[in-house]
């Protein structure tokens, strides 16, 4: 019986997704030359272009468009 459960668990425990915080919020601002960028999410950085939203074949969740920039090798 204990057995049964702990095997459940471990299947419900390694079933869940886990999603890594690798993006952050960005609040609204306005550049100098007077433009307002609305909020929105950003990449955290690091040191590759090849997990940016923008990069080519990536896709933002929160917009669903596709990268369109050829990340750097």
């Amino acid at each position: 019986m204990i057995k049964k459960l702990t095997i459940s668990f471990l299947f419900l425990v390694f079933s869940i997704p886990v999603y890594s915080v690798s993006n952050h919020p960005v609040r609204g601002y306005t550049k100098k030359n007077g433009t307002y960028v609305q909020p929105h999410h950003q990449t955290n950085p690091n040191h590759t272009q090849r997990d940016n939203w923008s990069s080519k074949p990536n896709v933002n969740p929160y917009t669903g468009k596709q990268g369109t920039r050829t990340p750097k090798k």
